[in-house]
């Protein structure tokens, strides 16, 4: 959509200046005292801007859940809402007995294993060995996966499920050493000691395994912020909001995607119960905000990067921000209003009043309407937006020649709001009908 009636914008001061010059020199088209509903205009030089707006909603830079990794109940919560915290700084602790037992368990069986070595006893069933040893090895990986899985914090989710694929990857490779040594003995090729090694080196790494995993679940149990910002108390109600670490271009590609803050979950008292993926509370890094602009398939590719923007907030009515455009994303999404649109990325910068007073800062999740100056044509041939009309598949003009209508086809430039571009067609000065084209007719008296 090009233009909104009833809402101009800044860019658009030139052509409104403009589009009042060339009211004041439109005539009627009369027959003695009575009105026509023919009008004329004069084609005349000018600034002409086309503006595309679209709607936004403020972002920012990044936002980051922490949630419970385990059941249990929040032990400690050292920050209130509205806190600054540093990256690092410790925020919560969750107390989770049943995890706490985990690691006791697996403790235990990493300390047996050690203990035993490589004895098994006289009859001992090698295939049955490897067999319980694979199931408990799968039963722990599977633990972990579901338990990283439970973490809202995308970073640390991240690491802890990176770690158990690693883990996986390296008793797969001494499950297929046991595996072979078993299989040799079978076959009466190999010696009872290398396969029974073999079987013990793969028990003692999965019992650590199992151990490493079991504390990396303890361990979150202390949750710290993941980037710098301002403490909210529970988790964010709605994700559906792209951050504006993803317009970054990558710099902040270690931050976990974050929505606008669109709402807050019942935030969990102290000495309250917690299941794995509650959550406990939200850090919201505003040192930068953003835009997410939704703009029609009709306009996108007129919008590129390092465009600038003029941005206004419900929320702050007579403030204008500025804004440029980081990037503009390849895949569609489905417009708000129906049909395809793209999701454009901008910075949001400082807004004034009309006054000169500094307008407020926004806070993320703002809905706002964001005006992108995609073209502009300077000192160059412009008539009102009313004066051209479609023809035969082109674009046209009634012009006077000699007191009479001639319809000239045009080729039209930048679009305005109330003003063209006549790129060719139309010669600065001449007369055009500016109200009443459809009442106008070739080689018509027009006055």
């Amino acid at each position: 959509m090009v233009g909104v009636p009833g809402a101009p914008s800044p860019p658009r001061l030139a052509v409104l200046a403009v589009a009042s010059v060339v009211a004041l020199g439109a005539t009627a088209a009369s027959c003695g005292n009575d009105e026509s509903p023919v009008a004329l205009g004069n084609a005349a030089r000018g600034t002409v801007a086309e503006v595309v707006d679209a709607p936004a909603a403020v972002t920012a830079k990044a936002a980051a859940t922490l949630t419970a990794p385990a059941d249990g109940t929040l032990a400690t919560l050292r920050v209130r809402a509205g806190d600054s915290v540093r990256r690092g700084q410790v925020l919560a602790v969750v107390d989770s007995p049943t995890a706490k037992a985990r690691l006791k368990q697996a403790k235990q069986a990493l300390d047996a294993a050690r203990r035993a070595g490589g004895g098994f006893g006289g009859g001992v069933n090698l295939s049955g060995v490897q067999r319980e040893t694979d199931k408990a090895a799968a039963a722990a990986f599977d633990a972990a996966r579901d338990a990283a899985g439970k973490i809202a914090d995308q970073h640390v989710r991240g690491v802890l499920l990176a770690q158990v694929d690693a883990a996986q990857k390296q008793y797969e490779t001494a499950a297929r050493a046991a595996g072979q040594a078993v299989r040799a003995v079978q076959r009466g090729v190999a010696g009872l000691s290398s396969a029974m090694s073999a079987l013990s080196a793969a028990q003692r790494l999965q019992a650590q395994q199992a151990y490493d995993l079991a504390k990396s679940t303890v361990d979150a149990l202390t949750l710290r912020a993941p980037i710098p910002g301002v403490v909210q108390l529970g988790g964010t109600s709605t994700a559906t909001t792209p951050s504006f670490a993803d317009l970054l271009g990558g710099a902040a590609a270690s931050l976990p995607a974050a929505p606008a803050v669109a709402g807050v979950d019942v935030a969990i008292p102290v000495g309250g119960q917690v299941t794995a993926g509650t959550a406990v509370l939200t850090v919201v890094d505003v040192s930068a905000l953003g835009l997410v602009a939704e703009v029609d398939e009709t306009d996108i590719l007129l919008v590129r990067q390092g465009l600038a923007a003029t941005v206004e907030l419900d929320a702050a009515t007579g403030a204008t921000y500025t804004g440029e455009v980081r990037s503009v994303d390849v895949l569609p999404t489905s417009s708000a209003r129906g049909g395809v649109a793209y999701r454009v990325r901008l910075a949001l910068g400082a807004g004034a009043y009309g006054d000169g007073r500094e307008a407020p800062a926004p806070r993320p999740g703002m809905s706002a309407v964001v005006h992108l100056q995609v073209r502009e044509a300077a000192d160059a041939i412009t008539v009102p937006a009313a004066a051209v009309f479609s023809a035969d598949g082109r674009d046209a003009v009634w012009v006077v020649r000699g007191g009479k209508a001639e319809r000239v086809d045009v080729t039209v430039g930048v679009q305005g709001q109330d003003l063209v571009q006549i790129v060719a067609g139309v010669a600065d000065g001449e007369r055009v009908v500016v109200r009443g084209t459809d009442q106008v007719r070739p080689g018509q008296e027009v006055s």
